[in-house]
């Protein structure tokens, strides 16, 4: 009961994070949905902090599933994302579809292994 609890605070907060940046990131114009690419690459930058701290560490499972399974889970959004890219497809905007799909997954990485490094100084 404790772990569903844990992953149920943690993923409320994350998704106040994701609401809070989309409140904010409405005014942006443009054609890449900057709302979702920030929360995701915000969630991947904090969930490459978690790791490495968990590897240097060793997190407690607690934090783990409040803090990376909940709070990152929560923050980011896979399924606003997929949704994004399917309607440009449909749309048949191939060119803006592939960008934001590379743009996605290149930052998302690039950010967790920015996390990685930054951990250094924090931990």
């Amino acid at each position: 009961m404790q772990t569903l609890v844990l992953v149920f605070l943690g993923g409320g907060a994350g998704s106040l994070c994701r609401y809070a940046i989309s409140s904010w990131l409405t005014h942006i114009d443009g054609v890449m949905p900057w709302a979702t690419l920030s929360a995701n690459v915000a969630a991947c930058l904090i969930l490459g902090l978690l790791i490495r701290y968990n590897v240097d560490h060793t997190m407690q499972s607690s934090a783990w599933l409040l803090l990376a399974t909940g709070f990152c889970g929560g923050f980011s959004t896979f399924s606003t994302f997929a949704g994004e890219l399917v309607s440009y497809l449909q749309q048949g905007d191939m060119l803006l579809a592939c960008g934001y799909l590379l743009t996605s997954v290149l930052m998302g990485i690039a950010a967790i292994f920015v996390g990685f490094w930054l951990s250094q100084y924090f931990f």
